[in-house]
């Protein structure tokens, strides 16, 4: 009798199990695949706009300089970017502006404006009208026996001056540059700013003060003029900005305003559109020459990016890439190269300037404090891209 073949057992009528178990497979290998493909999106894709404002030859990948600059308009993180720009080699590279502004609109520079105060300063200093290591003459400091008249302009410059100052804090109208901006102090700020007593010794420590760079501007006017008529005060500093400076440079949209008694408010109302706050970061890169010609000697500028004696991070009316002196961190150290520099303004104002990488970066716009450090993340992403040379 023969041996009957055993038969395989089944799960359907007419489906034996091994060939269930093969099909449930491959269904599930897809099921997994298509899973995994969901799971890791490609890249999100470019808005084109971020591509147009970004040079065909930018002289590092394209769709990445795009994608950087396009992160920095991400409102609900970085704030309301109101312009970013990007100098290469003195190559405008990419430019691209939030809604309501252009390439023509003039913005606000804030604390920006205490770097062209300096710059002014140096112009002065080059032209034999102050003395960087005399002491400053300011009238009311000269009477006998106020230790005041031993601050001298570079202890001013470098933010080191000894007077009594409050910037920022809390209430806000309490501050000291809110009040000679704003309330008592508006009419005559460099009167206000000269009033403050000595809380340290001239020399002896950092602080950092929107009042000096208002002290500047006023000696910079009396070096400039003997005359007390504020017209004529106003008058005579715009001019010597406007011939010396700012049509060389070619800032032409370049303007500062003045409080009524003629002073340059040299703290913080400088306006210039985005272009021109870019075109004077390469001067400050190209040591203060435009187009080989020397507009301010180079060595004031290596004076500025120097850093003071009482604060590494801090130049003379300049951060610089380095731990401030209480350990706060303003610009990005390990992140960018250790020559890089920056003009910083409220509310996110920046002028970013990496002279080993021939670049300056411009950002503009209206950022709160957590939003600002996400901000300049993003400024270390594009620096990131550009070599280091």
């Amino acid at each position: 009798m023969s041996t009957p073949s055993p038969s395989l057992p089944t799960g359907s009528p007419d489906r034996p199990v091994w060939r269930r178990v093969r099909g449930l497979g491959t269904a599930l290998l897809l099921a997994a695949l298509t899973a995994c493909s969901r799971g890791t999106p490609g890249p999100v894709p470019l808005d084109p706009a971020a591509l147009a404002a970004v040079d065909p030859a930018p002289g590092v990948p394209r769709t990445a300089l795009a994608r950087a600059v396009d992160d920095l308009f991400a409102a609900d993180r970085m704030g309301e970017t109101r312009a970013l720009l990007v100098f290469s080699g003195g190559r405008l590279v990419a430019e691209r502006y939030g809604p309501g502004f252009d390439r023509d609109t003039r913005q606000i520079g804030w604390s920006m404006s205490k770097t062209i105060t300096a710059v002014l300063i140096g112009l002065l200093v080059s032209d034999g009208r102050l003395r960087l290591d005399e002491t400053a003459p300011v009238p009311a400091w000269q009477r006998s026996g106020d230790a005041r008249g031993e601050i001298t302009l570079r202890q001013l410059l470098q933010m080191r001056s000894g007077l009594r100052h409050s910037e920022g804090g809390s209430p806000l109208w309490r501050a000291d540059e809110v009040r000679m901006l704003f309330l008592d102090g508006r009419d005559d700020m460099a009167a206000y700013a000269e009033a403050q007593p000595l809380e340290a010794e001239p020399g002896r420590r950092f602080e950092y003060s929107s009042a000096t760079s208002v002290i500047l501007a006023d000696l910079a006017a009396r070096a400039l003029t003997d005359s007390a008529d504020p017209a004529i005060r106003r008058q005579t500093v715009a001019e010597y900005l406007r011939t010396r400076l700012f049509e060389p440079a070619g800032l032409r949209s370049m303007v500062a305003e003045y409080d009524a008694a003629g002073t340059m408010i040299g703290s913080s109302m400088v306006h210039a559109t985005a272009r021109d706050w870019g075109r004077f970061g390469e001067f400050l890169r190209t040591g203060g020459a435009v187009r080989g010609a020397q507009v301010l000697p180079r060595g004031w500028i290596e004076f500025m990016t120097r850093p003071s004696p009482r604060n590494p991070g801090y130049g003379a009316q300049l951060w610089l890439n380095r731990p401030q002196a209480d350990g706060a961190v303003v610009l990005l150290p390990g992140r960018a190269p250790a020559d890089a520099f920056a003009c910083i303004g409220h509310l996110g104002q920046y002028v970013l300037v990496s002279p080993r990488q021939k670049l300056t970066i411009v950002r503009l716009g209206h950022s709160d404090p957590a939003q600002r450090r996400r901000v300049l993340d993003g400024l270390a992403d594009i620096l990131a891209l550009f070599p280091r040379r």
